[in-house]
């Protein structure tokens, strides 16, 4: 009997003890879950359904629509190829340096964002060097291939080389900065350092043993990986894919600087906010920011639909 007194007494002092520690727990948590709900609730009251039938109607908000799906999803295409064979290197094998290449790959996530889009600009304003070998070779292939030579020319930049070669391609010179191939490099630049680090998680959780179960039955290490690691990791790429669109979705930094925000060329709805508050047109601002919202909304859903949990998340 008092034993069992005791036991009672001990379970209501610990049931008693543990309230303060969930009070502050969850308190801090409904702060912050209430804070998102009030964000998006007031955003979502600010503006009219009339509002935003007049954003659709616009045609430069149209097109930033479209330029934003259709960069998104080549983007997260990208992301996905990448960072799969990155992420298996990087979790099943150790080598010099690793640790090195392990901060170069999160230098996207914690740079700002502006620094990568400076960063890319740069880049595609470097002088290439002229080097007689290669010229030799540029005119014999360009010369051979389509009647006519390209050659590096004095004060050629990485940009200026990519629209000569293009415009030879494609009769029409395509250049990378403050074109469409330049929102589609920025958001990549950004997105895919976060589906790298979502795959080596994913492969990570993926116990080697049934690889080594694969290779010893005679497969070779392609056949293992594709075969074997690969089926598994579905719910990671899933995510990774999530994460890498949503990422590319709201970047805005690097396109502004490396992009430039032109009307009906290299608009995307970030910029479209952004512009849209600069001739102060809050409601327009306010109705393309709500269409970004609801698009993340929706493909998280989606993808949680289909099978994203807990688990295969960073």
């Amino acid at each position: 009997m008092t034993e069992q007194n005791t036991d009672e007494h001990s379970s209501k002092l610990k049931s008693r003890s543990d309230l303060p520690f969930y009070t502050i727990f969850i308190a801090i948590s409904a702060i912050y879950v209430l804070l998102i709900v009030a964000m998006l609730s007031a955003e979502t009251t600010y503006t009219t359904p009339d509002h935003i039938w007049g954003a659709f109607a616009k045609p430069e908000i149209r097109y930033a629509i479209w330029l934003s799906l259709v960069s998104c999803a080549i983007t997260t295409v990208l992301s996905l190829w990448v960072s799969v064979p990155i992420g298996y290197l990087m979790s099943r094998h150790n080598f010099w340096g690793k640790t090195l290449v392990d901060a170069i790959l999160d230098i996207p996530i914690v740079l700002p964002p502006l620094v990568i889009g400076l960063c890319l600009l740069i880049l595609f304003q470097v002088e290439v060097p002229q080097i007689e070998w290669v010229n030799h070779v540029l005119k014999s292939v360009s010369g051979a291939l389509f009647g006519k030579e390209i050659y590096v020319a004095q004060g050629d930049s990485l940009d200026d080389m990519i629209r000569k070669m293009t415009g030879l391609i494609f009769s029409r010179p395509i250049g990378v900065t403050y074109e469409i191939p330049s929102v589609i490099l920025a958001q990549f630049m950004v997105a895919c350092a976060f589906a790298v680090r979502t795959m080596r998680v994913t492969f990570d959780q993926i116990g080697p043993r049934y690889e080594q179960v694969a290779l010893t039955l005679g497969c070779n290490r392609g056949q293992a990986f594709w075969r074997v690691v690969f089926p598994q990791a579905y719910r990671g790429l899933l995510a990774a894919g999530t994460l890498a669109w949503a990422r590319s979705l709201g970047e805005f930094g690097p396109i502004l600087v490396f992009s430039g925000a032109t009307r009906m060329k290299t608009e995307v709805l970030p910029t479209t906010v952004f512009l849209e508050l600069t001739v102060g047109n809050i409601e327009g601002a306010v109705a393309a920011s709500l269409i970004m919202v609801v698009s993340a909304l929706i493909v998280l859903v989606i993808a949680r639909m289909f099978g994203l949990t807990r688990g295969a998340a960073i």
